[in-house]
């Protein structure tokens, strides 16, 4: 089931939104502040964010902004402003669609379920991703660094594809876990740090002059930033 998140301050709007993406199919997430909007984002996986953008302590433009340094996220904006300069200067900073409030809940709805299909089809045209020397073929699993096949267990190469599709994007301990073992994560990080360690001495292994994953104390794991 896809997860919306929803940005919004004004409750009775948020509810509104909820409710119709709910009966939809959808689960929902919801943040009422830009900060912990930005925050959830950077924590969690969606597959898609509608946005305010008048938000209080971080505006929908400085979330957009940021948000497109590390992910691709596919991101609808819904403002009050319906001006043709704010519409291009959204969409310029990463923005894939613009609701004008007030707006047809029908017609939300209809946006979501379009803008998703055209991401899932661009992601399954597109399933061999490259960061620096590595090559992940998410078609037939293979991994190579610096023209070295790499043997991965299923639970490493799982660790590595989210990192790598996710560009930049901080992973915690908990996401990670809860992405690849499919349970409920229980402040039990042996488990997650072993996989990297191991995952880290691989790719160490076909080239030891390169750096792949960081680690970010206190929060989590991610690519180094190219």
């Amino acid at each position: 089931m896809e997860t919306v998140l929803i940005i919004e301050d004004h409750e009775d709007v948020h509810l509104m939104l909820a409710e119709a993406l709910t009966h939809a199919g959808y689960t929902v997430a919801s943040s009422y502040t830009g900060t912990d909007g930005l925050s959830q984002i950077k924590n969690h996986t969606y597959d898609l964010i509608l946005l305010d953008i008048m938000l209080p302590y971080k505006s929908g433009d400085e979330i957009l902004k940021e948000v497109r340094s590390f992910t691709d996220t596919p991101v609808i904006v819904i403002s009050a402003k319906d001006m043709v300069g704010t519409k291009i200067d959204l969409l310029k900073l990463g923005a894939d669609d613009y609701i004008t409030k007030p707006f047809d809940l029908g017609e939300v709805v209809a946006r979501v379920e379009s803008l998703l299909r055209r991401s899932h089809k661009q992601l399954h045209a597109n399933k061999v991703f490259q960061y620096k020397d590595l090559m992940l073929d998410d078609n037939t699993k293979r991994v190579i660094v610096s023209e070295t096949d790499i043997e991965l267990t299923a639970k490493e190469y799982m660790i590595l594809e989210l990192l790598v599709k996710h560009g930049g994007k901080v992973f915690t301990k908990a996401n990670l876990y809860e992405s690849v073992w499919k349970d409920e994560y229980l402040e039990d990080d042996n488990a997650v740090k072993t996989h990297i360690s191991n995952l880290r001495n691989k790719l160490k292994k076909a080239n030891p002059n390169e750096e792949y994953i960081e680690t970010v104390w206190g929060l989590g794991y991610r690519l180094y930033k190219v």
